[in-house]
């Protein structure tokens, strides 16, 4: 069995929804390094960064897609010959007190929550053809704590969480482990508010054991161990990425 670090994924095709930005985009990047064919989705595909240098695979194609559009998510998977792994990492969220808004609330809901339900389910008989599929999403430490200020993002990460279980039973038939990873304070431009607020900061840091913020980096390696032979009897689980934040 080859192991993370040397070719794990050459011949496997990866699809990274979110993947042009971010977490996404570290994931991508991962994956690439790994010799797989990778595939990355999301808005403003125009403006991705390839990893540089150029792994030693198949370059890392960039396709435009809104998650809302649930057409041109099929369109995009009915497209893919073949497909090994299937990542979630698309999200969003609307500071400022907007989530209150029933309306803002359902948007964040719908890329967020049911956007991650409508690229599993276009995904699954292209999954179930590997001989390992599987799937991994990305939830939140909002997944398991409240937050006053973004509702309808700990609400949608929370939903993550059931969601990922509930997939792991639903698919095992067809030979499809479905896991999460929980990030926790990553440094991303879903945080720069918080990192330019010296009190924020200070909140956050205090509180995480490893006194840092995490990088996209940081997330990407356990999301390749997920989706490896190495977790070949893992599925239904969330697994903290958050610098102990979890547990202070």
């Amino acid at each position: 069995m080859e192991t993370l670090g040397n070719g794990a994924f050459k011949h496997r095709s990866v699809l990274v929804v979110g993947g042009t930005s971010g977490i996404g985009a570290a994931v991508a990047a991962r994956f690439a390094e790994q010799a797989a064919a990778v595939t990355v989705a999301g808005l403003q595909a125009d403006r991705y960064q390839p990893p540089d240098p150029q792994p030693p695979g198949p370059q890392v194609t960039a396709v435009e897609l809104d998650l809302r559009d649930g057409g041109a998510l099929e369109a995009l998977v009915g497209g893919l010959s073949e497909l090994d792994v299937l990542v979630n990492c698309a999200g969003v969220i609307r500071r400022g007190g907007a989530e209150y808004e029933p309306e803002v609330f359902r948007q964040v809901l719908d890329v967020n929550l049911t956007g991650t339900m409508r690229s599993c389910v276009a995904a699954r008989d292209l999954l179930a053809a590997s001989s390992d599929g599987c799937i991994v999403n990305v939830a939140s430490m909002l997944s398991f704590f409240g937050s006053p200020v973004a509702p309808a993002y700990s609400a949608s990460k929370g939903g993550i969480v059931q969601l990922t279980r509930s997939l792991a039973l639903g698919f095992a038939d067809a030979g499809v482990r479905v896991n999460a990873v929980a990030p926790g304070w990553i440094h991303t431009d879903l945080t720069g508010a918080l990192r330019e607020d010296p009190q924020a900061e200070e909140r956050i840091l205090s509180r995480t054991p490893m006194g840092r913020w995490g990088r996209p980096e940081d997330v990407a390696g356990p999301v390749l161990f997920l989706a490896s032979k190495e977790a070949a009897f893992i599925t239904g689980a969330v697994l903290p990425v958050d610098g102990g934040y979890h547990a202070a």
